[in-house]
C-alpha cells in the first residue's frame, strides 16, 4: 500500500461531500450580485483554525516590521495573540484529531507553538540577541517542523511541501534583508490561507497504519 494517496492532487478544489467527508458541519460562505456569483465555498473546522491563525499573525508580523513598538510590549500582545490562537485551534480541531487517530498532532503544534513563544518571549525580556536577530528562522523552523511531522502522520503530500517551503523560507531570508518579518509573514500567511481554501490529500482513518 502507498503511504499517500497518489489517486488524488495534492491540492484540490472542494466539493460539499468532500467538506462532508470530514465529519464536521461545513461553514458556507457566498457571495454574489445579482445572478453572478462572486466566490462560494465551505469551509471545515480545521480550515477555520488555518484562518484564525492566518488573521492573527497579520499584525505580529507586520507591526515589527513598519511599526517603532517597544519589544516588550509586542511580546505581551503576541503572547496573548498566540494564546488565543491556541485555545482557537484546539476547540476547533480536536474533534477533527479524535476521529482521524492524530490527536498526538495537535500535541505537537500545540508543544512547538508554546515552546515558541517562551523562547521568544525569554529573549526579549533577557535580551539575548542571538535570539532576537533569528527569530524568524526560529518560527520558520518551528511551523515547518510541525507542517513535516503531521504530513508524515496523516500521510499528505501538500503539508510535506508546505513544511518543506517553510524551510526553504529559512534559506532565502539572508537575501531579503531588512524586510524579513514581512517576508517570514507572508510565507506562514499564504501557506495556512492555501490549506483553508483547498482540499489536501490524506489518507482515510481507517487505512492508516
Amino acid at each position: 500500500m502507498s503511504f499517500f494517496d497518489c489517486s488524488v492532487a495534492p491540492l484540490r478544489r472542494k466539493s460539499l461531500p468532500l467538506v462532508l467527508g470530514d465529519h464536521q458541519e461545513p461553514w458556507h460562505v457566498h457571495f454574489q450580485i445579482g445572478k453572478h456569483r462572486l466566490y462560494s465555498t465551505f469551509y471545515s473546522r480545521i480550515d477555520l483554525a488555518c484562518i484564525v491563525w492566518a488573521l492573527l499573525l497579520i499584525p505580529m508580523f507586520v507591526t515589527p516590521q513598519f511599526f517603532c513598538v517597544s519589544w516588550k510590549v509586542q511580546a505581551g500582545l503576541w503572547s496573548a495573540l498566540s494564546l488565543v490562537g491556541l485555545a482557537a485551534m484546539v476547540g476547533l480541531s480536536q474533534y477533527w484529531v479524535r476521529v482521524e487517530r492524530v490527536s498526538w498532532v495537535l500535541y505537537l503544534w500545540g508543544i512547538l507553538m508554546l515552546a515558541g513563544l517562551i523562547l521568544t518571549d525569554l529573549g526579549i525580556f533577557l535580551a539575548w540577541s542571538w535570539v532576537l536577530v533569528n527569530l524568524c528562522s526560529l518560527w520558520l523552523g518551528l511551523v515547518a517542523l510541525g507542517y513535516l511531522l503531521a504530513g508524515l502522520g496523516v500521510h499528505s503530500r501538500a503539508i510535506l511541501a508546505t513544511g518543506f517551503a517553510h524551510l526553504l523560507a529559512i534559506l532565502v531570508l539572508p537575501c531579503v534583508a531588512g524586510w524579513q518579518f514581512l517576508f517570514t509573514g507572508t510565507v506562514m500567511v499564504i501557506s495556512l490561507l492555501v490549506l483553508a481554501e483547498f482540499r489536501w490529500d490524506m489518507l482515510p482513518s481507517d487505512i492508516k497504519k
